[in-house]
């Protein structure tokens, strides 16, 4: 296979995770509003760790994206 076609079929591979970050980021906040409705008194304490969650998230999918990117201009 050719080395340049292997580097874009990984990069592909690792975008992947962008994808996979979102739909975190969108059932972690899915869940909470469906937790504040439930209980709006708890809600405040549990704001923060929704922005937490989120963004461990979508550090993840940051790290995916720039191993796509490695993939695509350095490994060759």
């Amino acid at each position: 296979m050719n080395p340049q076609a292997a580097a874009f079929l990984g990069a592909g591979i690792a975008a992947i995770g962008i994808g996979a970050a979102a739909i975190g980021v969108g059932m972690i906040f899915g869940n909470f509003l469906s937790g504040a409705l439930r209980n709006p008194s708890a809600a405040d304490g549990q704001f923060a760790r929704a922005f937490i969650g989120a963004a461990l998230a979508e550090g993840l999918g940051i790290f995916a994206f720039v191993v796509a990117l490695i993939l695509v201009f350095v490994a060759r």
